[in-house]
């Protein structure tokens, strides 16, 4: 069933509004729903979530044809100036391409499957700094989506790969050098037994976020082994997301920073 398209424009609230036709909060509601762009019959688009909460809407490629992720990325690059879509596959990639000769510029991350799609002259702005940590390379795609979710929302992500426990002397000099930066939030991928982001917790004065990842085998259960590890961790300040997700990390870190150095929500 095709939803109904809203019968609303701005000028007409604001009319309502100074005539005394609408109260304040009949009027921040109406507003409100101009947030909501249709794109045909299959998707509603949420252009003006960041400006909202802080967290801009993004595209999930997983489960949805190459036409209609194209489709919805370029209505939100148009309306908001870029689009993040993840997920993605090469069948994806490939339709996403086609947006490139439209005033578009495509930035494909192979590693974390994503491609921010921007407007001709949009700029992310810069509101702070994260750190972030993969316990092994295996684990660097749930933790490259985490960067480019951090980054679309305009923090600077300073990365450190392959220190995990098993040798963790690789991890005090990179832990070390995003501290002297003022990195604002940590956060840490691990799958295995998932005892990264407890050890990182226990030496760093900022919050640090755990993501476990289904990287292992046996009884690591597709990463519930490392959840659970951290979700039973004893060192205070860990917040954990849940499996593989890697964008919801990015974007809990980002916020985190956002509150150290407030800016303007692109």
């Amino acid at each position: 069933m095709k939803g109904k398209k809203l019968d609303l424009n701005v000028e007409d609230v604001l009319r309502k509004l100074k005539a005394g036709d609408l109260t304040i909060g009949e009027a921040k509601r109406k507003l409100s729903a101009l947030n909501i762009k249709q794109i045909s019959d299959f998707a509603r688009l949420d252009s003006r979530r960041a400006h909202r909460i802080g967290v801009p809407e993004v595209v999930l490629a997983d489960g949805k044809s190459p036409e209609a992720v194209a489709r919805s990325a370029a209505a939100m690059a148009k309306e908001s100036g870029y689009a993040l879509v993840t997920r993605i596959t090469k069948e994806h990639l490939k339709k996403l391409r086609t947006l490139s000769s439209r005033n578009f510029k495509l930035d494909y991350n192979e590693r974390a499957r994503t491609v921010v799609i921007t407007r001709e002259g949009h700029v992310f702005p810069k509101v702070g700094k994260v750190g972030l940590l993969a316990a092994g390379t295996a684990d660097i795609p749930v933790a490259e989506e985490a960067a480019v979710a951090a980054e679309v929302m305009g923090c600077e992500v300073i990365k450190a790969f392959d220190v995990g426990i098993a040798g963790i002397h690789r991890l005090f000099d990179p832990l070390g050098k995003m501290m002297n930066e003022g990195v604002s939030a940590v956060v840490a991928v691990a799958g295995m037994e998932g005892a990264l982001p407890s050890v990182v917790a226990s030496l760093v004065d900022v919050p640090v976020i755990g993501v476990p990842t289904s990287v292992g085998y046996g009884v690591g259960i597709d990463g519930l082994g490392a959840l659970m590890t951290m979700l039973q961790s004893c060192t205070p300040k860990l917040a954990v997301v849940n499996i593989d997700n890697g964008f919801g990390a990015g974007v809990l870190a980002a916020l985190i920073a956002r509150q150290s150095k407030p800016g303007k929500v692109g």
